[in-house]
């Protein structure tokens, strides 16, 4: 474990992302599962519709389709929070309410770490729109989520036009963001380095810090991954990246040996 993370969250200054593999973790449905639905409400072969764009060009289908995404927004939800979900038998989930977080952004929707803050008892603020900004609790951790919440069909990015708009990064939670990286080393987990998005991110970071008077001074930014590999590696090292790297198989195992060791 490098000394330098060790002290960023001994001291409060490391920020957390989390992204969708930590929710993978508690056996949420996937993105195939997802456009698996999205086919079949349509009338399509899965396989098949799967092969007609993106994701997101696929979810924009539906949207014109069905005239909004309310519907599909619903069935995730319901989806995403089966009652036979048990957050506080996740190793993961409460090692992540143990540390030393201040912030916990997640381009995740589900609600999953905020019922493990609940379970564990560890208060916090959500923050996915303005009137939280607004709202909240000096001194208590947030939960800022970037990429919308279940509460809010409006706020989930989800189809290409809503992601489109995000690519802006010039709404209020954008202008926090660029505050709070400024002073802190910031931690992912829960990405893959296929994901546009999460690079996208790790672009924007560097334009911030780019653009800042006190670049020199920039902190060190990390992420966890299971496996090796040394194109992504090198990538992210000229972003001010530096991967850390497990040796255990289990991508489970390994985050939970990895957040076990940095939290206690």
């Amino acid at each position: 474990m490098r000394d330098d993370l060790i002290d960023a969250h001994r001291t409060g200054k490391l920020m957390l992302f989390v992204g969708a593999g930590v929710s993978a973790n508690l056996g949420l449905p996937n993105w195939d599962a997802l456009i698996a639905h999205i086919a079949e409400e349509l009338g399509y072969d899965p396989k098949i519709f799967s092969t007609y764009g993106s994701p997101l060009a696929l979810a924009e289908y539906y949207k014109k389709k069905k005239g909004g995404l309310g519907r599909l927004r619903s069935w995730m939800d319901r989806e995403w929070h089966k009652a036979t979900t048990d957050v506080s038998k996740s190793d993961i989930h409460r090692l992540i309410t143990q540390g030393n977080f201040s912030r916990i952004y997640t381009t995740n929707y589900d609600r999953w770490l905020e019922y493990a803050h609940d379970a564990f008892s560890v208060k916090y603020d959500k923050i996915a729109s303005v009137a939280d900004l607004a709202s909240g609790t000096d001194g208590r951790r947030q939960i800022i989520k970037i990429h919308g919440d279940f509460d809010a069909d409006d706020s989930i990015v989800l189809d290409e036009t809503s992601y489109f708009q995000r690519l802006n990064f010039d709404t209020p939670l954008d202008i926090k963001l660029r505050h709070d990286v400024l002073g802190n080393s910031v931690l992912f987990i829960g990405y893959s380095l296929n994901d546009i998005n999460i690079r996208l991110l790790f672009y924007r970071l560097t334009e911030m810090w780019g653009r800042s008077t006190l670049a020199s001074a920039r902190p060190k930014s990390y992420i966890f991954m299971n496996r090796p590999n040394p194109v992504a590696e090198e990538v992210l090292s000229q972003w001010g990246i530096e991967m850390i790297v497990s040796e255990e198989d289990d991508p489970k195992k390994a985050l939970t040996d990895f957040l076990q060791d940095l939290v206690t």
